[in-house]
């Protein structure tokens, strides 16, 4: 099987979610036999040197790349309120990726072309204009429900509606392009079943975003309850927002029960908002070189997210490395780890310090809980099962 896979960044350093889950994927489906080639935007943003990838990144039978500016402009940003375009989706739309798209269709024949996010929505007329390959949307979120629950969280008023408006536009791109697809592929059950209800009727799957569990090694706990740490891209609004609600409303009161407690925070493009927050209780390291040592070198992860959709991969990282994870509900979604066995749930700044005490009144708590993580990782998400799982359903589509 030829596949063609198509993102809106590079899939490289694994340092983000989005990164981790192509790469993983393209890696363990080319493990199972197929060729996969990358078209990639990249960006000025997230913009990779190509000639610089470890000799370890060679699972693809050829990287092809265009360079793309798709930074933020706020004329341009101005100028969409005049337009029914979405925004979101209007800044990974080029020429010159279009181009090189009918160059390479137009070169060789592919049977799947996996779009990776809705971003890539924008290029399907072509794809189908040039090629006879099964066009398949890898959907990481159901976008605009990241953007609904921004909404909902945002008190600014101009600030919420300038972002109810652009979520606006966003579902109905969303939503005008369901039928287009030949099949479609969510990271959790949810999702397929939120598009169903949206209209989608055509074949779809849940396909969880896989691990290696071999790649994470357990290292000594870290005293029992005594650092918390986050990790994620401070440039996605969920992940800024998620914390910056945590450093305000929920760190200060557990501070009061656990004064020697110390809060990790990693990420890249970390704010000045957030880095002018430094103090002995709060230690700022901005992008670190690995995020499994770093996850490590703490007790308990917190993932206080209050938007976003799909599943998000550092609590898998985390629980692979069996540490403790304390998330909202809405970050464990697709997830489906039970709370106080192999996870924490916690959705309130309350629920936050009552896991912390749960933790200390028992050290026995955290190690089972660790040891639960990792063993649910290992059996719901293993990155080898799931890539045979998934060029099944592609072999069910390409019969049809």
């Amino acid at each position: 099987m030829k596949i063609l896979q198509l993102t809106k960044k590079f899939p490289f350093p694994l340092k983000d979610g989005e990164s981790i889950a192509v790469t993983n994927l393209s890696k363990s489906i080319v493990a199972h036999g197929c060729e996969m080639t990358l078209l990639s935007m990249n960006t000025s943003k997230h913009f990779v040197d190509i000639d610089k990838l470890p000799n370890s990144y060679n699972h693809y039978k050829a990287i092809h790349t265009v360079y793309l500016d798709n930074r933020v402009s706020p004329l341009g940003a101005f100028f969409n309120l005049f337009s029914s375009d979405s925004y979101h989706v209007s800044r990974f739309d080029f020429k010159a990726y279009r181009e090189k798209l009918i160059e390479l269709l137009e070169a060789q024949e592919f049977d799947i072309i996996q779009l990776e996010t809705l971003y890539l929505a924008p290029y399907i007329e072509t794809i189908k204009a040039h090629s006879s390959a099964k066009v398949v949307m890898r959907s990481h979120n159901v976008e605009f429900e990241i953007w609904n629950r921004i909404v909902e969280s945002t008190s600014l008023l101009p600030k919420k509606w300038y972002l109810k408006l652009l979520t606006k536009k966003l579902r109905r791109f969303e939503l005008e392009r369901l039928p287009h697809y030949d099949a479609l592929v969510t990271v959790t059950q949810r999702d397929l079943e939120r598009y169903k209800n949206l209209g989608y009727n055509k074949k779809g799957m849940a396909s969880p975003i896989g691990v290696d569990i071999n790649r994470y090694k357990l290292q000594k706990n870290i005293q029992n309850g005594q650092s918390l740490s986050f990790i994620g891209s401070l440039d996605w609004m969920p992940n800024l927002d998620g914390l910056d609600w945590f450093l305000k409303e929920v760190f200060p009161n557990i501070l009061n029960h656990y004064p020697s407690l110390t809060f990790n925070i990693a990420g890249r493009n970390t704010p000045k908002s957030i880095v002018d927050l430094a103090n002995d209780n709060i230690l700022i390291h901005g992008e670190v070189d690995s995020a499994i040592d770093f996850i490590n070198n703490h007790s308990i992860m917190i993932v206080p997210l209050l938007s976003g959709s799909g599943m998000r991969v550092k609590i898998l990282e985390g629980m692979a490395l069996g540490k403790v994870v304390i998330s909202t509900s809405i970050g464990t979604e697709g997830i489906d780890a039970l709370h106080k066995k192999s996870i924490l749930i916690a959705d309130r700044p309350a629920d936050f310090l009552e896991c912390i005490k749960w933790l200390n009144d028992d050290p026995e708590r955290m190690y089972e809980i660790e040891r639960n993580a990792r063993a649910f990782i290992g059996e719901h998400f293993d990155e080898g099962m799931n890539a045979e799982r998934l060029l099944n359903f592609y072999k069910s589509i390409l019969a049809n």
